[in-house]
């Protein structure tokens, strides 16, 4: 495995491994605020972290769900890896945030109720599909902070991967 490999994030990417993450996230989210256990903040923004840099490949959540759940819930549905890779960078900056929060600041409310709209969004994207981070994603290209080619490669993923073209058209 080259550092190339390592350090690179699928796409495109499994939608089923994706909410399986989010539901991941959610279920230790809403953990670390019942429990107020804020070792489980440090193991969310590790995943994050270890997500949006390597995609699932140094993730065990992101391994687990690419490897062991989604594929039991049948064929990928794939979609774009780029706004996944934002929404994981979204993911990365609150969990970090509570983690010094909690540590640095010693303000553990406010902990708590970043970890909330954390669990908020994971919940949103695990049980409904509707991945906020996303959403972020096609507005900064609309408004033109992404660039083009991230655009189009977006709009149309069959433009970088022929293989859906096909299945979509065995299906």
């Amino acid at each position: 495995m080259t550092l190339r490999s390592l350090v690179s994030f699928p796409d495109p990417v499994n939608e089923k491994a994706a909410r399986t993450v989010a539901a991941g996230v959610a279920l230790m989210s809403a953990a670390a605020i019942a429990a107020r256990q804020p070792w489980l903040l440090v193991v969310l923004a590790a995943g994050f972290w270890a997500r949006v840099a390597t995609g699932p490949t140094l993730s065990p959540l992101g391994r687990l769900a690419t490897s062991v759940v989604a594929p039991r819930f049948g064929k990928p549905k794939l979609v774009p890896g780029p706004p996944k890779r934002f929404a994981q960078g979204i993911g990365t900056a609150f969990s970090t945030t509570a983690v010094l929060l909690w540590f640095a600041a010693d303000a553990h409310m406010a902990a708590l109720v970043v970890t909330g709209a954390l669990a908020c969004a994971a919940t949103l994207e695990a049980g409904l599909g509707l991945c906020l981070g996303c959403k972020i994603f096609g507005v900064l290209m609309r408004i033109g902070l992404v660039p083009e080619s991230v655009c189009e490669a977006c709009a149309d993923i069959s433009l970088r991967h022929p293989q859906v073209l096909q299945e979509a058209g065995r299906s």
